[in-house]
Order: structure tokens, then sequence, then C-alpha cells
């Protein structure tokens, strides 16, 4: 009784304050929407062009949110929602094809597996001409998606044009289920590490890491490797859900806190699936959302050691609200923390969102921090007592850069920039060409590069032959993966890229050296940072 007399007598004193509020809320409401009336009406009645009344509203609607100023939150018209649900779920109805629009050709850049497309024998590099009688000359990447999207079981007919053959080829693709693979592929490295690369958080991402780890398990794997490099996130579920296959039973993984009501606390409820076993977990700048969610959760609990070079920062949670007419709000409604109590959001500036609703911020992550940076973040404790970092990203445990580029070829990369997709199309043609030609571990010949670069000039992208010649590690790098990719698949591709790529390098080592979780810690602290190839001229 006395708490609740308490509790009540704080209620009676603070009724006239809130009374006295709601009258002044009240005041400023009917200003507002009267203010909000005129505006619409004088816009409705005398702007120089005629603005339907439903178009008025999506407009008022849409400025609403823009000036929230939030990044993460967007007015999503029916087919940007649609969009966001197929990034979102990784699942679609569809042929199968990833596009993109190169120097004004459709191209197909990734047929996935086990797809309408695969079976159709439709190849990377092949260019969308036309769908069913429509030619796609002039159209834009999205409106092509857009005819080849639908419900699974109906058919639609696309013609290809194929680099090296004269004649059209027509396929009648019958529309199916497509499912985008969170995990591509996974392998062994070094006999008994392994390596598990999750692209993205869509509905079976957890799955597939569980399915992945359990199979490399029953090769060998004594070690593994999560790289969620590149992972923009997705479902915090699913996020939630890869942490909990790691840790024991009853730990945190995160808590969300909101602007009304207690936070929510997510802990770890399956139980460890994943036993004790040494575990790296790379992450980069472009490391996001769900990814930081699973990085923090197990670098907190000293599950996992953090390596490469700090996250993108995204700390906040984001609610999908439907609303009538097929449009939806995506609004961030909640910040989320790590176990150790630390928030991650680094505050950026809304600039402007693609039609695909994703969001564009204004300038690429930095992901590189000193040591003077770092200490200016604010720090908390790991479960074992080891300093860890919030206020602006995960920052690893092992502090990689990523590989650079040579002066000339940083020189070289800027220069064919305005010309990219020229680049690639080149590329493309000519690696489909040397797949055949090529097997397994194959070295990248001189004769090769010359007749890139004839095919490049022939193309319209002139570059300077000495400057191209100093580039020549990188041009061989580009079409060695592309020619291995077309002929043997990811997975034998990324092996190529293995000795060129530090932070796996160095990961695979402490793996090697290390016998527990603890050993890595004490590994990584007592190795000194390297790993940037040198930045010479050449």
């Amino acid at each position: 009784m006395p708490s609740l007399r308490k509790k009540l007598l704080i209620g009676s004193l603070v009724l006239p304050l809130l009374a006295g509020g709601f009258v002044i809320q009240s005041t400023e409401a009917r200003d507002g929407a009267r203010l909000f009336d005129q505006v619409l009406s004088l816009v409705a009645d005398r702007f120089v062009d005629t603005v339907t009344t439903a178009t008025l509203y999506e407009k008022a609607a849409r400025g609403l949110v823009e000036e929230l100023n939030d990044p993460y939150s967007e007015l999503l018209t029916p087919k940007q929602l649609q969009r966001f649900s197929t990034t979102s779920t990784g699942r679609y109805g569809g042929v199968g094809m990833q596009i993109e629009n190169q120097e004004g050709s459709i191209t197909v850049v990734k047929v996935f597996p086990n797809t309408p497309a695969e079976a159709a024998g439709v190849v990377e590099g092949d260019r969308i001409v036309a769908v069913d009688t429509a030619s796609t000359r002039g159209w834009s990447t999205e409106r092509v998606s857009e005819a080849l999207l639908g419900t699974p079981g109906t058919k639609v007919n696309v013609t290809f044009g194929r680099p090296g053959v004269q004649q059209p080829i027509q396929h009648r693709l019958t529309r199916a289920q497509i499912h985008i693979p969170a995990v591509p592929y996974a392998l062994l490295l070094d006999g008994n590490i392994g390596y598990v690369p999750l692209q993205t958080f869509n509905e079976s991402a957890s799955q597939e890491v569980r399915d992945a780890v359990t199979r490399l398990q029953r090769q060998g794997a004594r070690s593994f490797i999560l790289d969620i490099r590149q992972n923009p996130g997705g479902i915090l579920d699913q996020g939630l859900a890869v942490a909990d296959l790691f840790l024991k039973r009853g730990q945190e993984i995160a808590s969300v806190r909101g602007r009304k009501g207690p936070a929510e606390t997510y802990v770890s409820r399956a139980g460890q699936h994943i036993p004790d076993v040494p575990l790296v977990v790379l992450i980069n700048g472009y490391s996001a959302s769900a990814s930081e969610i699973v990085a923090g959760a197990l670098q907190d609990h000293d599950r996992g050691l953090v390596l490469g070079t700090t996250s993108y920062g995204k700390g906040l949670v984001q609610t999908l609200f439907p609303l009538e007419g097929g449009y939806a709000l995506k609004m961030t409604t909640a910040k989320w923390y790590t176990p150790s109590g630390r928030s991650i959001q680094k505050d950026r500036v809304a600039d402007t969102s693609d039609v695909n609703g994703n969001d564009e911020e204004e300038q690429l992550p930095d992901s590189l921090e000193t040591e003077h940076v770092k200490r200016d973040r604010p720090a908390f404790r790991s479960d074992a007592g080891r300093i860890v970092y919030g206020g602006g990203g995960i920052t690893p445990d092992m502090i990689i850069p990523e590989d650079t580029a040579t002066t000339r070829e940083q020189e070289f990369a800027k220069i064919i920039a305005p010309k990219a997709g020229t680049v690639r199309s080149v590329m493309y043609t000519y690696a489909l060409e040397l797949k055949g030609q090529v097997t397994q571990g194959f070295t990248p010949r001189p004769e090769w590069r010359e007749e890139f670069y004839r095919r490049l000039t022939a193309a319209g992208v002139t570059v300077d032959k000495a400057l191209y010649d100093a580039a020549a590690p990188m041009v061989d790098r580009w079409l060695s993966n592309q020619t291995a990719r077309f002929a043997f698949g990811d997975s034998s591709a990324f092996r190529r890229t293995i000795p060129e790529d530090p932070q796996i390098t160095r990961a695979v080592e402490l793996l090697n050296k290390g016998q527990t979780q603890q050993d890595l810690f004490a590994l990584a602290q007592a190795t000194p940072v390297t790993g940037r190839r040198p930045n010479h001229q050449r």
C-alpha cells in the first residue's frame, strides 16, 4: 500500500502540469493544422501546374517523413515496398537473375543457382534485348526487372544477346519462387578452418549459417571464420538468431530501447549450437545493422575475435507500418545496444534514397581508426574485462586494413571510373571467351592483358599505355578473378583472392596458432598490426 500511495501521489502532483501542457499542445496542433490546410488549398488552386488531390497528399506525407532528417525513414510506394520486401526476405517470384545497366545495355551480372535462368543456360554477360514482344532499348534496369518479376508459374519470353553469338537467344521462362542464398558457399581453408561468408540477413540466414557450419564440421573443421564484410544487414530477428548459434543459453544478444515503454532485451534461447571452437569474425566499413548486432554480441561475450576495420555504425531499428493503397512507412522507432550497453550509432545526415528504397549517405564510411580516435570514443568492458568501444560502429579487436592499390593503380582506376560500365562489359565478354581455355589454378597470361587493352581502346576507353602497364597486377587480378568465376564458380574465384586479402590471411594465421578462443585474444594483443601493402610508386 505505501508504494501504491506514493505512485498515486506522484500522479496527482503531475496532473496539473500535464493538463496545462495539453492546452498548449492543442493550440499548437490547431495552428499547425490550419497552416497545413491553407498551404494545401493554395497549392491545389493556384499552383501553375495541375496537381491531383491524391498526389498532393502523397507529396505532403513524403515531405513530412523527409523533414525528420533520418536517412532510414521513408515512405515506400507499392513498387518500392515490393523491392524492399524482396531484398529483406531474399525470396521473390521471378527467373533468378541479377541485372544492371552497362552503357545502355541491360546485362546479366549474376545467375542464381537452381533457378529458371540457370536451367535455361543463361550466363553472366548476356544482354536482355527484349521481354515478351517489347524491345528493352532505352529501358531502365527497374523497368526490365518489373517485367521479369511475377507470380510463380506464369511465363515470360526473354530474348538475350550474347557476345560472340550472332543470332539472338530466345527463352520462354517459367517464373518460380526464387531464393537468394545468404551463404553462397562455404569451404575449408588450410585443412581445418571453416570459412562461412554471410552476405545478407534474409529470412533463411541463420539456418544457412547453421547448415554451413554443420557441413564443415563433418568435413573436419575445428575453427571458423565468419565473414560479414560488405553485409548491410537485413531482418533483425535473423541477426539475433545468427548470434544465438554461437552463444550459450541465457546470454544477452542485444537490447532495444524505443521512445515509449521498457527496453526489450533479447537473449540466447536455443542454446549454443556451435561449440566453443576458435572463431574469428571479419567486418569492415560496410558491415551494418544486423551484422553489427552479431559482431557486437560475440565481441562483448568474448565468443569471437573481431578482425578487420570499423563497421558502418547503424544502431537504429526501423519498423515497417503498412498503409492504405499498398504504401508503407519505414520509420526509425528505436535504438539497439550491445550486451555491454554500448550504442554503436554513428550520426549521419539524410541525403536521398534510390529507386530501390536503399539508403544513401553523404559519404562512404571511413572505417580506419587511429588509436587517438579510439580514445575519444566511450569505452566499455567485455565479459572478460577487455576494452570495447561504442559511439560509432564496432571497433575490431584487431584492426587490419584492407589491401590498398599502388599509386599508379589508383590513378588507373580513377581514369577508367567514368567508363566503369563499358569496362565491366568488355571484361565480361572477354572472360566468357577465356573460361574455356583455363584449368584450375591457372595463371593470367600477358597476352590476355594486351588483348584486354585493345578491346578497351576499341570500346572508347582511352588509357595511357604506360599507366595501363603500371597497373598490370590490378588488371591481371580483375581478369583472372572474373574468368575463374565463369569457369569454376564463386568459391573457386574466392580461393584465388585469399593471398591478396590481408584480413583473411591474418585470420588464418591466428587460427593456425591458437587452440582456444582465449589464445586468439592473446595472440591479437601481442601481434603488431600490419597488413597494408606499401603504397609505392612504380
